[in-house]
């Protein structure tokens, strides 16, 4: 699998395939936005798909510059590449503080990035002081040939919604964001 995908599509495919009954209220997305001056074209295409995603009212971008190397594309060392900072901390400030809100009655994060565990890990905790509120699950992508990662943590057997090629067919976006 390769590729991007429709969140909104995602976030109901999830709620349709989960055993207990659920409502789709918010998928939150979030990623690095390039910088207009560095990079035009990718902040462009990146707008366009924003803009595509948020016209449903279910879906909510949450973006952070991304950073870049310096002297970047012409003079920055080979390989070097722009980079997400801070979009994870962010993801994990919402995903606790939009639990103790009450904002959501079941959590799925869909990330392979170790930096949540504490996160998850916080949320769990106040869920059990909690009447078992919100439920935390996960999901994550699995296929033939591919080393299935998904987040987890320690003493706790959290849900995993396994995603496959079949999912990503039914999910995928094949819009080119770099044509206006």
């Amino acid at each position: 699998m390769s590729g991007q995908i429709s969140p909104l599509l995602l976030g109901e495919y999830l709620i349709a395939s989960s055993p207990y009954e659920r409502e789709l209220e918010e998928v939150r997305v979030y990623r690095g936005r390039p910088d207009a001056s560095h990079d035009p074209k990718g902040y462009a295409a990146c707008t366009r798909q924003i803009d595509v995603w948020q016209q449903s009212s279910r879906v909510t971008v949450i973006t952070r510059a991304l950073r870049y190397p310096y002297g970047w594309p012409h003079q920055s060392q080979p390989g070097e590449k722009p980079q997400e900072k801070g979009i994870d901390v962010a993801l994990a400030i919402d995903f606790v503080a939009l639990a103790i809100q009450g904002r959501y009655d079941v959590g799925i994060l869909m990330s392979t990035d170790t930096d949540l565990k504490p996160a998850l890990e916080a949320v769990v905790e106040f869920g059990r002081g909690n009447g078992g509120k919100p439920r935390v699950e996960v999901a994550a992508w699995s296929g033939s040939g591919m080393h299935n990662r998904r987040l987890a943590i320690r003493q706790k057997n959290l849900w995993c919604h396994w995603l496959d090629e079949q999912v990503y067919q039914q999910v995928k976006d094949v819009t080119d964001y770099s044509k206006a």
